[in-house]
């Protein structure tokens, strides 16, 4: 294949996957309604089944279920049928995944989700299927075909599926009024938790502050700004911001100024009044004045005292 025409099958991919996109979304109607309200009206947890490319596709379904404020987990219906049927609740919903919804392996756990008091909701592209006739509530998995040129490999029909997953947990997510907070609180490791639950205090540099005199020349300032190596100095009176000196305000003032700027003092070059944020903000937080302000540090002041005890840049965050 030439470069052109593996850039024009690529795109033709896209294309069916979008046309069936769109399908599935016309065609959602009051089954995926009915999922939404007993998925968030059940006192259990969501468990997603399916396997091959419907277990792949199911196991990012739960976990992104299970990241937006609703308990989810994956299981193997193969495994199931094994004994991982003892990690279903009686309150809990199963979402079973099966584009033919003839899937043998879960079909065999109907039986027991039936005896046990589940909802069963399927998704799959056969709304007389055996799947979609045991379901208490069946999502169509709608599409124009296959991207596969053979219309054998999984191609739109997971792409829809997952969308229809998506789709879920963000209604979910508005139902229960799920928050960034929240969010935070399930992915503590990741940036997002860290901007959301880390404090100033615990990420600011609070050792050799690049603390100066109004009256410092700038010689003095050059020296204080070069050992903080934090790129400024602060300008302060009994521990207390007066104005903050910037390595860019340094190199403007010796453009503008030469060799005029050294019988200059602190007081002459500061900027008065810099932003300060006390140490019990988020990152998050500090971030945003920042980037309001469009600078890149900001003095941390105790609030009792007023004095400074530290530094958060946004390389920091």
């Amino acid at each position: 294949m030439s470069s052109e025409e593996i850039l024009k099958t690529a795109i033709h991919t896209f294309e069916i996957e979008i046309q069936s996109l769109q399908l599935a979304a016309r065609s959602l109607g009051e089954s995926f309604v009915n999922a939404v309200k007993l998925i968030s009206s059940s006192h259990g947890k969501v468990i997603v089944t399916g396997i091959g490319k419907s277990g792949h596709i199911g196991r990012k379904i739960s976990a992104t279920l299970a990241s937006t404020g609703t308990q989810s987990f994956f299981m193997h219906p193969a495994e199931a049928y094994h004994g991982d049927l003892g990690m279903v609740g009686a309150d809990d919903v199963v979402v079973a995944i099966s584009n033919s919804g003839e899937t043998e392996e879960i079909l065999k756990v109907i039986p027991y989700l039936r005896h046990n008091g589940n909802a069963l909701i399927a998704l799959t592209g056969n709304a007389r299927s055996t799947l979609a006739r045991n379901a208490q509530i069946h999502i169509p998995i709608s599409i124009t075909r296959e991207a596969c040129p053979l219309e054998l490999a999984p191609t739109s029909s997971t792409t829809v599926t997952l969308a229809i997953g998506d789709a879920l947990a963000v209604c979910l997510m508005r139902l229960r009024g799920f928050k960034e907070e929240n969010f935070a609180r399930f992915h503590p490791g990741g940036s997002i938790g860290k901007r959301l639950l880390s404090r100033v205090k615990d990420f600011m540099r609070k050792e050799k502050l690049p603390l100066i005199s109004a009256e410092a020349r700038l010689t003095t300032v050059i020296s204080v700004m070069s050992e903080g190596r934090l790129g400024l100095a602060i300008v302060a009176d009994q521990g207390q911001p007066l104005g903050i000196i910037t390595d860019g305000d340094l190199r403007r003032l010796l453009e503008r100024r030469g060799k005029e700027s050294f019988d200059l003092t602190a007081a002459d070059i500061m900027t008065p009044k810099p932003k300060t944020i006390p140490p019990e903000a988020t990152l998050k937080e500090a971030e945003q004045m920042m980037i309001t302000y469009k600078i890149n540090s900001l003095i941390v002041q105790d609030e009792k005292n007023n004095q400074i005890i530290g530094v958060i840049q946004i390389y920091d965050i």
